[in-house]
């Protein structure tokens, strides 16, 4: 499994606990068992995408590189290193801060989703610079604005919408980042 696919992996299965954990009441019973079902499909559809992306890129490595060359633990250490361990950390503090924050000053506990939607959208963003890899802003700036428009909901009265926006929608763009992202994997094995 490369580095990527493991990444993309992981932000695909948060994507899946955002929807099933947020999807409900005031959606329609309907079209939360859709955003379910939809959930589970788009998480298989990025494994199955990425497992079969890695298999090329593993049949692609042993064709064009010496076995002495092939070294499965170097593929870990380009994206999980030092940088990437900085912002998770980062990421975790300021979300315990924030629901403290969110706790001290009497918000609606809805508010957590909206405030966790922030914070992994950021997340996202200084992970642009880490990995050198634009594309990770998408997701980033996605989820930040659909975050702080829980919060908006939230000053609105409308807290009981602050899961569906801040949550579902935050899921539903990882899932579709997500297979997008390994049915390019896919594509340029194809090509390779």
């Amino acid at each position: 499994m490369n580095q990527r696919f493991l990444g993309v992996l992981i932000g695909s299965a948060f994507g899946a606990v955002f929807v099933f954990a947020n999807s409900g009441a005031p959606m329609p019973p309907d079209v939360t068992l859709a955003a379910r079902v939809a959930a589970a499909a788009a998480l298989a559809a990025t494994v199955l995408l990425g497992l079969a992306a890695s298999r090329g890129d593993a049949a692609a490595d042993s064709r064009s590189r010496p076995p002495a060359a092939r070294n499965a633990a170097g593929r870990w250490r380009g994206m999980f290193k030092r940088g990437f361990a900085g912002v998770v950390f980062t990421e975790g503090v300021l979300l315990i801060g924030g629901f403290r924050a969110i706790r001290v000053f009497g918000a609606p506990p809805e508010t957590n989703v909206a405030w966790i939607a922030v914070v992994v959208g950021l997340h996202f963003v200084a992970l642009v610079a880490v990995w050198k890899a634009p594309s990770v802003a998408v997701p980033g700036a996605v989820l930040t604005a659909l975050g702080v428009a829980g919060f908006a909901l939230a000053a609105l009265s409308l807290t009981p919408w602050v899961p569906v926006v801040s949550g579902v929608l935050s899921g539903v763009t990882l899932l579709v980042c997500g297979v997008a992202a390994t049915a390019a994997m896919w594509v340029a094995t194809r090509r390779a």
